[in-house]
């Protein structure tokens, strides 16, 4: 059998400024079709899905379980807007679907089911689990000596979940070193800001105690992002942790470190920031195509 080699590797940043912008566009775009879902999150964490699926990650859209691929977790799977553009965008089904997102009987559900579409290796949604089904993942593969890696995103806020830190204790225990994982720090929930509802800082000496490597970052600069995930894997003795700093909302300026986005798409909620509901993806697509000739212009 023909082996089958892993997508295409970008290093172009300007490049991938311009696929993040675009999955930036499709998020917006398949919200508002939607009606329903999480705009803030997604929107802040573009930079890092592009990063991961277009210069970091071993994988193979045209062979979704391809044996030699690295295995992303999204735990906090409420952010799934940005992994399912980021994936059409990728070439694992057509960018088309976006507008299915949450419609009946659609395989781009609320939160991702694993069966549901290629290149899903895990059912998301309880927060918390995640980083103990990657810690799973990469003590399996490290039990058959291969060289695959695992990648978890979690939220800041899943941190508050007693599960994160029994599966940072076995990981850590256990010095898996095939394990990157990625918080977006964006410092919101769904009731407010984290150090409000639950302080977590000091968050990089927390990790630290449990025998992680720490990284922090401005995870939408995406020349840091793929500096930190080459860094970790350098790393021989510890699992690392990248902090990644970012805005939520990233790209459309009444959305932008403001946590009543967290849960509610564009036309849902007005405020003294926001464009009339009718109005707000339309807005919002016009300020990241505005953006994209930044990008284009080489001004941004």
């Amino acid at each position: 059998m023909k082996k089958r080699a892993s997508a295409t590797k970008i290093t172009d940043i300007k490049k991938l400024k311009l696929i993040a912008n675009q999955i930036r566009q499709d998020i917006i775009t398949s919200l508002a079709a939607a009606g329903s879902g999480h705009s803030a999150g997604p929107l802040g964490m573009a930079d890092v899905f592009t990063a991961l699926y277009f210069n970091i990650l071993k994988h193979n859209p045209k062979n979704p379980f391809w044996e030699k691929r690295d295995y992303f977790v999204l735990s906090n799977g409420h952010i799934c807007p940005v992994l399912y553009a980021t994936l059409a965008n990728a070439g694992y089904f057509p960018r088309s679907e976006l507008k299915t997102l949450r419609h009946f009987g659609t395989r781009l559900q609320g939160h991702p089911h694993r069966s549901a579409l290629p290149g899903l290796e895990t059912t998301s949604g309880p927060l918390g689990s995640g980083l103990s089904q990657a810690g799973g993942m990469a003590y399996a593969l490290r039990m058959d000596a291969t060289n695959n890696r695992v990648y978890c995103v979690m939220s800041d806020g899943e941190q508050e979940a007693g599960q994160t830190w029994e599966a940072a204790m076995f990981i850590g225990k256990n010095k898996l070193s095939n394990l990157t994982a990625i918080m977006d720090r964006n410092n919101i929930q769904i009731d407010g800001t984290t150090e409000e509802i639950m302080p977590l800082e000091p968050i990089v000496d927390k990790y630290q105690s449990f025998n992680w490597h720490v990284i922090e970052i401005d995870a939408n600069n995406i020349r840091a992002v793929i500096d930190a995930f080459n860094e970790a894997k350098t790393i021989t003795e510890k699992p690392t942790i990248i902090i990644g700093h970012n805005t939520p909302g990233k790209g459309v300026s009444f959305m932008e470190n403001d946590y009543r986005w967290h849960g509610s798409p564009p036309g849902e909620i007005e405020t003294e920031r926001t464009p009339p509901k009718a109005e707000q993806a339309k807005v919002a697509l016009a300020e990241l195509r505005v953006w994209r000739e930044k990008i284009e212009k080489g001004i941004d």
